[in-house]
């Protein structure tokens, strides 16, 4: 029986890998590993315990695969803390620690109906939506929106008359929909400091874009 107290991470990375085999750019191995990164940043100053942080890290995204073949009709953060669970109850973790793992899992999307209820939901939360914003939230909004066939950008796109995964898609109406509101919805202080710097490069980047687009500069 593993322990509760020290997962096995090289098992659980293994079994969470397995899902991105044919993952798109934008969701693909790399962004849980930059999550992970960030929560091992985040965890410790907010007091979390990281032996439910790590695993929740590496699983967070592992229903993402079907929520794109769905084209967003299937929430990944629900399937995934199902699947989840099930991964953790066959390796033998008690009931207890799959329920707090799962949980952080269930409630890491920004458009969840679940919220984080725990510190280790809210490290999970707050990593995932950093690597949404900044340079490296700039690069995925933009793969992303090739991914769907979207155009490069519309400074006059009105997200009201828009919809997700169409040829409107734009790297900019996420960031009008999403993005920008992302750093005054982070739940912990170590993540809304991180925020700061990078919410004011991705609003410096869009602002000189719709510039450079119109010939202003």
């Amino acid at each position: 029986m593993p322990s509760v107290l020290k997962p096995d991470l090289g098992l659980l990375r293994a079994e969470a890998r397995r899902y991105f085999d044919g993952a798109r750019g934008s969701h693909d191995w790399d962004h849980t590993e930059r999550v992970y990164n960030l929560s091992l940043r985040i965890g410790p100053l907010e007091g979390a315990d990281m032996d439910i942080v790590l695993p929740a890290a590496l699983l967070h995204d592992i229903g993402r695969e079907k929520e794109s073949l769905s084209h967003g009709a299937v929430c990944h953060a629900a399937l995934g803390a199902e699947e989840a669970a099930v991964v953790l109850a066959r390796l033998g973790y008690d009931e207890g620690f799959v329920r707090a793992v799962a949980h952080c899992v269930a409630a890491h999307r920004f458009r969840g109906r679940v919220r984080p209820e725990s510190v280790e939901a809210r490290v999970i939360y707050d990593a995932d939506k950093l690597d949404a914003v900044g340079a490296v939230g700039i690069g995925r909004a933009f793969l992303f929106a090739g991914e769907i066939g979207a155009r490069l950008h519309d400074p006059g796109v009105d997200p009201e008359k828009t919809r997700s995964y169409t040829r409107e898609d734009t790297a900019y109406r996420e960031f009008l929909v999403k993005l920008r509101f992302i750093k005054g919805r982070l739940l912990t202080e170590t993540g809304r400091r991180i925020a700061e710097d990078r919410h004011a490069f991705m609003t410096d980047f869009f602002d000189r874009l719709n510039q450079e687009v119109a010939g202003t500069l």
